[in-house]
């Protein structure tokens, strides 16, 4: 007999603790989990966030600085879908990531290597009617992180999506395909293997302008057999 749909989608999600990513140790529950009922505002409204609650959309991230910020020039371009491969319009995409030398502008990253003055590694656009989205940006570079000896993160972009309440924000991430880290790296590996793949972009010729810039292809599936790991859905 095959397993609900539900039953399914949590099997694809990484879990709460996972021992091998450390700060899944502090930062997990320790007690059942309570649903807490969500009310009629928070799951319908409103319509469609536009740039009243938002700053201007941002899809060209190497356009916010004096520069040309340094790194190579990428294009990251998908669809976000529903369980039965349906567009979803209407839905704010918002990226964030370290700049080509593996360094995040946040005060917080003391990363040994250079800030770029012309990148701010953020970027945000809303789906188009067939569930579109397009960035340009920077190839992220790998960095260290403190969770094990010697440890580096994979090469990597944050997803976070809106959808038409507030309460329906859905975090991933986005890895390059062939990075030799993403099956040493402790964040990617806690997502089941059968699912990791999902988190993995794919080199795209039909994306990529000519003398310009690479084009990737990340499409992302809310729900159902083929969803994308996301990191807050348990």
């Amino acid at each position: 007999m095959d397993v609900l749909p539900y039953t399914r989608q949590i099997l694809s999600e990484p879990p709460s603790l996972y021992p091998a990513y450390t700060s899944t140790v502090s930062r997990s529950p320790r007690q059942p989990l309570v649903t807490i009922p969500q009310t009629l505002t928070e799951v319908t409204g409103p319509m469609a966030f536009g740039d009243r609650l938002f700053r201007p959309p941002v899809h060209d991230m190497t356009r916010q600085g004096k520069g040309e910020p340094l790194g190579e020039r990428i294009i990251v371009s998908g669809r976000i879908l529903d369980d039965r491969g349906r567009p979803v319009p209407s839905t704010v995409v918002e990226i964030w990531q370290c700049n080509a030398a593996g360094r995040y502008i946040h005060k917080k990253d003391q990363h040994d290597a250079p800030l770029d003055p012309n990148f701010t590694g953020q970027g945000r656009i809303t789906t188009d009617e067939e569930g579109r989205y397009r960035f340009i940006t920077i190839k992220p570079g790998a960095y260290p992180w403190r969770n094990h000896h010697n440890a580096w993160r994979p090469a990597h972009i944050h997803f976070s999506l809106l959808g038409r309440g507030f309460a329906t924000r859905l975090i991933t991430q986005m890895y390059f395909p062939g990075d030799p880290l993403i099956d040493i790296d402790p964040i990617a590996c806690a997502v089941p293997p059968e699912a990791r793949q999902r988190m993995v972009s794919r080199f795209d010729i039909d994306t990529t302008e000519s003398g310009w810039a690479l084009g990737y292809v990340y499409d992302i599936v809310l729900r159902g057999r083929n969803e994308t790991p996301m990191e807050n859905v348990k």
